[in-house]
């Protein structure tokens, strides 16, 4: 057993989620796998974006598989940083504006 919630040898269970409703998992799978293919973007931006998203979402699995990919791809520690800081900034705005909302009510209240 491990000493943290998340266990990192379950990130290698993770094809298994298949086995209580295979036909899902396999659609789900397919176009995981399609999304990550060579396209638009390279697989290398790609995973950086899937490495800043994994931040954002704060899931330790993406987070280690994405850091391993990103190195995998030629990512260096420079390009995966900036990548957080930009997950980081977007996430940091999204939260601060939203205090419009808070900012709008309380001047309704208060007038």
């Amino acid at each position: 057993m491990t000493d943290t919630y998340y266990n990192p040898a379950d990130l290698k269970k993770f094809g298994k989620v298949t086995e209580w409703q295979e036909e899902m998992g396999k659609k789900f799978f397919d176009y995981y796998g399609s999304v990550f293919e060579e396209g638009a973007l390279t697989v290398r931006e790609k995973a950086l974006i899937a490495l800043a998203v994994a931040h954002t979402v704060q899931c330790p699995y993406c987070i280690d598989a994405y850091t391993g990919d990103c190195l995998k791809n030629g990512a260096d520690e420079e390009q995966m940083m900036e990548a957080v800081h930009v997950a980081v900034a977007i996430r940091g705005g999204a939260s601060l504006v939203h205090s419009t909302q808070m900012m709008n009510k309380a001047k309704e209240v208060l007038m």
